[in-house]
C-alpha cells in the first residue's frame, strides 16, 4: 500500500474526516476527487460515442460505394448512347433530398451531370411560360440533370404560401402531365422521387439545424412554418400525386426517416430506371419495400388514412 495514502485522515491531528483524504502529501476533498472522476468518465464516454458514430458513418458510406460505382457505369451508358436523364428530388423540408443528391453525384463525371436548384423567378420569368426556365436547364444528350426541387414547387409550396394564383396552379396541374409525357416520348429518362419524412423526425431535424452552426444556413423562413402547416403540405402532396402520377412519369416515394436507407434505395431506383449493363450483377438491386413505395400505393395508403381517421396522417 502507498505509504502516502492514510485513508480518510487530516494532516494536522490524524482525526478521520469523511470529507477529506491525504493523497500524495496533499489534503484533497473527497467531493473534488469524485467530481474529477465523473468528468473524466464523461469525457471517455463522449469520445467513445464519437468514435462509434464515426465508425458507423464510415460503414454506411462504404455500403454506398458499390452503388456509386454502378452510377458511374450508368453515366457512361448515357454518354455513349447520348441519352438524356432527369431526376427530380422532391419532398418536405429536411426530408434528406440534398444529402441524397450529394451521395448520388459524389463520384460521377462532373462533365456529364448538373445539379439544378433554381431560385424564385425573376420579373421577366414571371411573364414567360411557366416551364420555360426549367426547359433551359434540361439535359443535353448524354447528360444527367438532378433537380433539387423542380417545377413541382407550383404543385405544393407556391399555392400554400400564396406565391401563385389559383389559376396558375390549375394551369400547371392540367399541363404538367402533358409536359412530362413529351419529355419521355422524345427519349428523356425521367425519374420522380418524393422523400417522405414524419412530422416528428422533421421537427427533430429542424431543432438540430437551429443549434448546429454548420446546418443553420439550411433553415429558412418557410422551414419554420412547415410544422405549423403540416396538414396543408399533406393535402397538396395528395393532390399532386393524384393528378401527376402517370404511367409515363410515375412517382416513387422514398421513406426517409432513416437517411442512409433512403439514400441507398434512391440509388437503386435510379439505377433500375436505366437499361445499362451492370458493373456488379451480384449486387442487390431490389429496393426495400419498407422504404420505396410506388406513387399509386402511396395514394391508396393516404386514402385509407382519410377514411379511417377523417384526415391524412403522413
Amino acid at each position: 500500500m502507498d505509504p502516502s495514502f492514510h485513508g480518510a485522515q487530516t494532516m494536522s491531528d490524524g482525526i478521520k474526516n469523511p470529507e477529506t483524504i491525504l493523497y500524495n502529501d496533499q489534503t484533497v476533498r473527497l467531493e473534488e476527487l469524485l467530481n474529477e472522476f465523473a468528468a473524466q468518465k464523461a469525457e471517455i464516454d463522449r469520445l467513445k460515442k464519437i468514435q462509434k458514430k464515426a465508425v458507423r458513418r464510415y460503414r454506411r458510406e462504404e455500403e454506398l460505394k458499390p452503388y456509386q460505382a454502378e452510377l458511374i457505369r450508368m453515366q457512361q451508358y448515357l454518354e455513349k448512347t447520348r441519352t438524356r436523364m432527369i431526376i427530380l428530388f422532391e419532398g418536405r423540408d429536411a426530408a434528406g433530398k440534398g444529402g441524397t443528391i450529394r451521395r448520388v453525384s459524389r463520384y460521377m463525371n462532373e462533365k456529364h451531370y448538373r445539379i439544378v436548384a433554381l431560385g424564385k423567378p425573376t420579373e421577366e420569368q414571371k411573364t414567360q411560360w411557366f416551364f420555360q426556365k426549367y426547359v433551359r436547364a434540361c439535359p443535353r444528350g448524354g447528360e444527367v440533370v438532378m433537380f433539387d426541387r423542380s417545377w413541382y414547387n407550383r404543385a405544393v409550396v407556391e399555392p400554400i404560401f400564396g406565391f401563385c394564383s389559383k389559376e396558375d396552379y390549375e394551369n400547371f396541374m392540367i399541363g404538367c402531365p402533358g409536359f412530362e409525357k413529351d419529355l419521355v416520348r422524345q427519349g428523356t429518362i425521367l425519374v420522380k422521387l418524393y422523400f417522405s419524412v414524419t412530422k416528428e423526425e422533421q421537427a427533430r431535424r429542424f431543432e438540430r439545424r437551429k443549434t448546429d452552426t454548420l446546418r443553420q444556413w439550411k433553415l429558412s423562413e418557410i422551414d419554420v412554418q412547415a410544422q405549423d402547416r403540416w396538414d396543408e403540405f399533406t393535402t397538396q402532396k395528395y393532390e399532386m400525386l393524384k393528378r401527376t402520377h402517370t404511367t409515363h412519369a410515375p412517382w416513387t416515394i422514398i421513406r426517409s426517416n432513416d437517411k442512409h436507407r433512403a439514400r441507398l434505395n434512391a440509388m437503386k431506383v435510379i439505377l433500375n430506371s436505366v437499361p445499362y449493363e451492370r458493373l456488379q450483377p451480384e449486387l442487390d438491386f431490389v429496393p426495400d419495400h419498407e422504404i420505396v413505395i410506388s406513387g399509386s400505393r402511396e395514394l391508396e395508403l393516404m386514402e385509407a388514412q382519410r377514411l379511417q381517421q377523417g384526415k391524412f396522417v403522413g
